[in-house]
């Protein structure tokens, strides 16, 4: 009966550290869809992009198959296949001289 009783909490114990695991992953993911809105979302056609963000600074030619090129903006790279957004990808903040 003890050792029944001891499964049975430990088993309660850890679905209970899971699902707190799961709502930290998920706030988590919140947080970086907020901070991606201000970059182009997956799926974008270039027409959209540009429409939307401006000339890039500099576009790099397809490469590959499927062929994948690239946008460089001031803030962000997109990169695209074909031509939607693969994915964009925030520049890292410039790091002050010592």
């Amino acid at each position: 009966m003890v050792m029944k009783l001891a499964a049975i909490s430990l088993a309660f114990f850890i679905t209970v550290g899971a699902a707190q695991a799961d709502t930290l992953i998920i706030d988590k993911l919140d947080e970086v869809q907020g901070e991606q809105s201000n970059r182009p979302a997956r799926g974008a056609t270039m027409n959209r992009v540009e429409s939307n963000f401006g000339t890039p600074m500099s576009k790099q030619a397809a490469v590959g198959d499927p062929p994948i090129s690239s946008w460089e903006y001031a803030d962000f790279t997109v990169y695209f296949e074909y031509d939607r957004v693969l994915h964009s990808v925030e520049k890292p903040a410039p790091t002050g001289s010592q």
